[in-house]
Parts: structure tokens; C-alpha cells; sequence
């Protein structure tokens, strides 16, 4: 055949804002030229991206977490060549195929008190697949989730969603409710009603890098239990060895009836996803022989996802990853409170393992805060971005916002970062944060360019 893929991506390089603009959603060529992260990327390798210039960035954005093994790692890459060289016949769907049962062993040998797992291919679908089988198993209607939330952007998901503007204009939602994290008065008011089959939970959130309070899970698993409702922990973000521990929840020593896995469980190259339950719960959704397909997918069991899964929890196990994210993340986390202490403009230091948040806020000198609030004013949250952007301009580091109208910056590097990454970033944040704190300039070049950029 004709098909030369390499000669196509030569041919057309540099063309890809172009044909967003034209054929994809046009917004996002628009945001990414106004706050000036457009690059045209050719190579991404372990922490690090190349552009088309040859400039290496140190990547701590990290695909909004999912290079948690890092970019394009060869045993992944290796797995997946063994399945196509394979020719194995996939997706035949009347099938049991041999790699989704392995994946599905796989992770229930590391969360032993659940019993089976859903594969699909996105957290989205993984929280999806939670909202169902709690409902179902429970014969009630409603599920509740915390303020600031974020589990996806499907119309399940959606209905759990804690930011009103991903809602708006989409209703309506599932029967649901928010309830604020660690509030444990407001969970049983809303379990007394008798209808809610689920709360929905991050250890730690996505948005903001709120981490659960002590105890608190725990305690709202057993309040849930005793209501005849279940706990799901969404571990789309933080799970997989993220927060020094394979899922996030195992810090508050609960064990959850649902729970929700996906990014770095994908490799980083295979969309991948899983929900993992009692057999308890799966064995009333999936009761008889006329329900084998009363929740599936078309995808959920080939074998490039399944072995791309597969690959990525035996580099995890044999990199030790878990146990890097752990002293990678306080080494990092260290370092960054020891800054805050010199920058009036840090506010708090949060996080567990390599999943940080940075919050900034206004300075108690009045010098300081005429440069953090002209931006504040104009919209919350133009602080964070005023730093990323630098960071990117000036120091190659990517890394984003933890949410719309939120001073949080957010920090994902891949788990096999190093104290070099470390000390690349922690120069630069300083230099960035110096400079804000050393003159006026860095605001009002940010403003003017972002101003530029946004009309042009």
C-alpha cells in the first residue's frame, strides 16, 4: 500500500494549530497561543519533551498525569510490538481473551479486598462504570460528592462534578448532592434521607490538591455502610503509585467498595482504564447469563491496552516507582516549603508524593499585593497562570493551573523523576518567584502579552 505515515507527519509538519483551528476545536489553538505554551513537539522521552527547535523541557505536567512510567518507556513500547508481531486475533468479543484476564489478576493481587475489575478506556468511563454498579447494587438513586470534585466529563460523571461551569447548560444530571470534604455532619444528613446509593470520593483531588483529612474516610466508610450505601475512591489521578503509595486511599487505611483507575495505568500510550469492586457488587450487576453484556464496551478487552496495563505495573514494581514517588515527593515537597518561607506570595504547600499543589495568595506587605491583585481582580486564578507561563518561557518546565478560577499550581511529574528534575525545577520556580517578589515588571509583561496574544 501507498500509506507512509513518516513521509505524511514530514510533509505536514508544523500544521497542527492549523488544522485544530480548522477541524477540531478551535479553543484550544486559541488558549494555547494566548498564554504562549503553543510549540510544535517532535519527541518525548522519559520527564522530558523536545521541540521542533531541539530544546529539551522538563515535563511536570506529565499529560495531566498520565506518564507516570514516563514518555515512550521501551518495555511498553516492547509489549506492544510483541501483540501486533502476535497477529493475535482481537476483539473477537464472543471471547475471553487471555491479557484482559492477566490485567484483571494483576490489580486485584494490589487491592486483595476487592474481587474482580471492569476494563474500558478512560477514567471518565471508569467513574461511569462506579456510578452504575452502586447504584444498581444498592437500589437507590442518588450519589454524593465533594466540593471541587472532578471525575470526568460524561453525563454520569458529570452529574459528580464539584465545578458548576463543566455543568452548565448539560443538565439534567443524575440525582446527587455535594457534600464538603471532611465534613462528616453533612455526609449523614444526606445519608438520613434513605435514597443515596454512593459517595464519591478523590483522596486527594485533582482540582486544588485538597488532600482528605485523617481519618476521614474511614469514618465515612462506615457511616455509608451503616446507611446501606457505598464508598468509591477515584484513583484516576492519584492511584497507581502517584502518592508513594500504589492507591492514594491506602494512607487513610480504608478499604473502598468501588474504585476508579486509569492514567498511568494506560503505559502512556494505550487508553486504559478500570473500575475494581467487590464480588459482592459485580455479582448483582452481572447476576444471570442474560446480563453478561448489561454494562460493556466495545474496546474494554483488547490486547494493545491490556498489555500496555501489563507492562506498566511490572516497570512500576521493577523501577521501584512507588517507592520513588514517595521520596522523590518529599524530597520536592521539602524543598518548596523551605522557598515559601523566603515568598510572601505562598500561601500553603500540599500534596502526597508527586501529586503538589503550590497556592498562592495576597501578600501582607501592600508593595507585593499591588502586583498580585491587578491580576486577581481581572480573573483569579491569572497569578498561577502568570507563572506557568514563565516557567515555560523562561526555564522549559510545563506545568499547569490545578482549575479554573483557582491560585493553585499543580505539579505531576512522572514517578521516575530525580533530584536533578528536582533541583532543574526548584531553580526556576525560585528565579520565577524572586522575580515577581523583586519588581513589578514580570506582572505587567505577563498582562501586556497575554493582551497581545488574546487579539492577535
Amino acid at each position: 500500500m501507498g500509506f507512509d505515515l513518516a513521509g505524511l507527519m514530514a510533509g505536514r509538519s508544523g500544521e497542527g494549530t492549523d488544522l485544530w483551528s480548522r477541524y477540531l476545536n478551535p479553543q484550544m489553538a486559541k488558549v494555547l497561543h494566548s498564554i504562549g505554551l503553543d510549540r510544535n513537539w517532535v519527541r518525548g522521552e522519559g520527564c522530558y519533551l523536545y521541540d521542533d527547535a531541539g530544546a529539551r523541557y522538563l515535563d511536570y505536567l506529565g499529560g495531566f498525569g498520565v506518564f507516570g512510567v514516563g514518555r515512550n518507556h521501551p518495555v511498553v513500547r516492547q509489549a506492544l510490538r510483541d501483540v501486533l508481531d502476535a497477529e493475535l486475533a482481537d476483539l473477537v468479543q464472543m471471547d475471553t481473551p487471555l491479557l484482559a484476564g492477566l490485567l484483571g489478576e494483576a490489580l486485584i493481587k494490589r487491592a486483595p479486598y476487592l474481587d474482580r475489575a471492569y476494563l474500558c478506556n478512560s477514567g471518565t468511563e471508569a467513574v461511569e462504570a462506579a456510578l452504575k454498579f452502586a447504584r444498581y447494587a444498592t437500589g437507590k438513586d442518588r450519589v454524593l460528592y465533594c466540593d471541587h470534585a472532578y471525575h470526568g466529563l460524561t453525563a454520569g460523571a458529570l452529574s459528580v462534578n464539584g465545578a458548576k461551569e463543566f455543568r452548565a447548560g448539560f443538565g439534567p444530571l443524575l440525582p446527587s448532592a455535594m457534600v464538603p470534604m471532611g465534613d462528616l455532619d453533612a455526609l449523614g444528613r444526606e445519608l438520613a434521607r434513605g435514597d443515596v446509593a454512593a459517595l464519591i470520593i478523590e483522596p486527594v483531588q485533582g482540582k486544588g490538591v485538597a488532600v482528605c483529612p485523617p481519618g476521614y474516610l474511614k469514618s465515612a466508610a462506615d457511616l455509608l455502610h451503616a446507611h446501606g450505601a457505598v464508598l468509591v475512591c477515584d484513583e484516576v489521578q492519584a492511584g497507581t503509585g502517584r502518592t508513594g503509595r500504589f492507591f492514594s486511599f491506602e494512607h487513610d487505611g480504608v478499604e473502598p467498595d468501588l474504585v476508579a483507575v486509569a492514567k498511568i495505568l494506560s503505559g502512556g500510550i494505550v487508553p486504559l482504564a478500570a473500575t475494581l469492586g467487590t464480588d459482592r457488587i459485580f455479582s448483582k450487576v452481572y447476576s444471570s447469563m442474560t446480563r453478561v453484556l448489561v454494562h460493556d464496551t466495545t474496546f474494554s478487552h483488547n490486547n494493545l491496552a491490556a498489555a500496555a496495563g501489563l507492562a506498566a505495573l511490572a516497570v512500576i514494581e521493577e523501577e521501584g516507582l512507588v517507592a520513588n514517588a514517595a521520596a522523590r515527593g518529599d524530597e520536592l515537597m521539602s524543598a518548596l516549603r523551605s522557598a515559601a518561607s523566603r515568598y510572601e506570595f505562598i500561601t500553603d504547600i500540599r500534596g502526597r508524593g508527586l501529586m503538589i499543589g503550590i497556592e498562592f495568595g495576597a501578600p501582607a506587605s501592600l508593595r507585593l499585593r499591588a502586583r498580585y491583585s491587578p491580576l486577581t481582580l481581572a480573573r483569579k486564578g491569572l497569578f498561577t497562570q502568570m507563572v506557568v507561563c514563565a516557567l515555560f518561557e523562561h526555564h522549559r518546565i510545563l506545568t499547569q493551573a490545578a482549575g479554573d478560577h483557582m491560585d493553585v499550581l499543580k505539579l505531576l511529574p512522572p514517578l521516575p523523576t530525580t533530584s536533578q528534575d528536582i533541583e532543574w525545577f526548584m531553580q526556576a520556580f525560585c528565579a520565577v518567584m524572586g522575580s515577581v517578589q523583586g519588581s513589578s515588571r514580570p506582572v505587567w509583561h505577563f498582562a501586556k502579552t497575554l493582551t497581545t496574544r488574546s487579539i492577535s
